[in-house]
């Protein structure tokens, strides 16, 4: 509760005098605080009033209450709750200068006694009006170290170290935008060739159609995205396309899933790779791998029509 008003006279200084108290909950867990304020608060502002509340508990100003006429304490600066209604007399509950307030709740004796002050989130409950959810004291310690615990984790998973890490997840989000820009990309160019050079390059072996083509530039997740792609645009079908990422080979095989107790994409990719000078392997519908030969490529691209009409003889 103390922690409250704490939060309170923190949201006023730094937010403006226009926020006032909408709601607030207190419970042995936590405490929930609505307020007044325009829009929501960014990660900046969320910890300059983390900063400030702790800042006060530090402090370990003394928690004192008097009880005095209404008009006095108005007139001596406590704030009064919007649409709260109150008798002649009131309990003035303070905190140095930092916080004056009505309030005839239970508090601490001292701004120290609440230990440690953490915002959990904040969010919009409705037009204008802002909620702040905090922990205090043992389990803000437990909460801060999940945290912790959550940091390590996700720097053991990203293979960095802890104070490198939002320079990792920025790195993976550039990537990720840079993966999606060239898949993009490929899809456009891939459309273009569909229609013309893949369709008539197509082969039907078997009842089955056969695609093995190069497709310079791409990489590996933009050949998975053109081998689905390929795939969908045939009922039977056996998909192979190759690219060459500066002297190393990249290989993606599909397979239409009605094939598979037949031809298997892992078996198709692996026989392509061993001429290059690679290997490979995955699932019956979906396999790549790699190789090193580029010279051989064509070659081993085009060995994919014996392969299938030896499988489906």
């Amino acid at each position: 509760h103390s922690a409250t008003h704490l939060l309170h006279a923190a949201l006023r200084q730094l937010l403006g005098k226009h926020v006032e108290q909408k709601g607030s909950l207190v419970d042995e867990n936590k405490l929930r605080f609505d307020f007044s304020h325009g829009q929501g608060l960014d990660g900046a502002s969320v910890r300059d009033v983390e900063v400030l509340v702790n800042e006060k508990i530090r402090g370990n100003f003394e928690i004192s209450s008097n009880v005095m006429a209404y008009d006095a304490a108005i007139e001596s600066g406590a704030v009064a709750l919007f649409g709260e209604k109150y008798g002649d007399e009131v309990r003035v509950l303070s905190m140095s200068e930092f916080s004056t307030e009505l309030c005839g709740g239970t508090h601490a004796s001292r701004t120290g006694d609440i230990g440690v002050f953490k915002i959990v989130s904040e969010s919009g409950v409705a037009s204008g009006v802002r909620r702040i959810e905090a922990v205090t004291g043992d389990i803000a310690i437990e909460h801060l170290t999940q945290l912790d615990r959550r940091i390590s984790q996700l720097s053991t998973l990203l293979k960095s170290n802890e104070s490198d890490l939002e320079q990792k997840v920025e790195q993976i989000i550039s990537r990720n935008r840079s993966l999606e820009k060239e898949t993009q990309e490929l899809k456009h160019k891939l459309s273009g060739k569909s229609g013309q050079d893949l369709k008539e390059n197509a082969v039907t072996v078997n009842e089955v159609t056969v695609v093995s083509e190069i497709l310079d530039g791409a990489n590996i997740d933009a050949l998975r995205v053109a081998c689905d792609d390929l795939k969908s645009r045939f009922t039977d079908a056996v998909i192979v396309l190759g690219s060459v990422e500066g002297d190393n080979i990249k290989l993606i095989a599909g397979v239409s899933k009605s094939l598979t107790k037949v031809l298997k994409a892992g078996e198709l990719v692996n026989f392509v790779a061993e001429q290059v000078g690679g290997k490979g392997g995955g699932r019956p519908d979906m396999a790549q791998a790699g190789g090193t030969n580029i010279e051989k490529l064509p070659e081993a691209l085009s060995s994919v029509l014996a392969w299938v009409e030896n499988k489906t003889t």
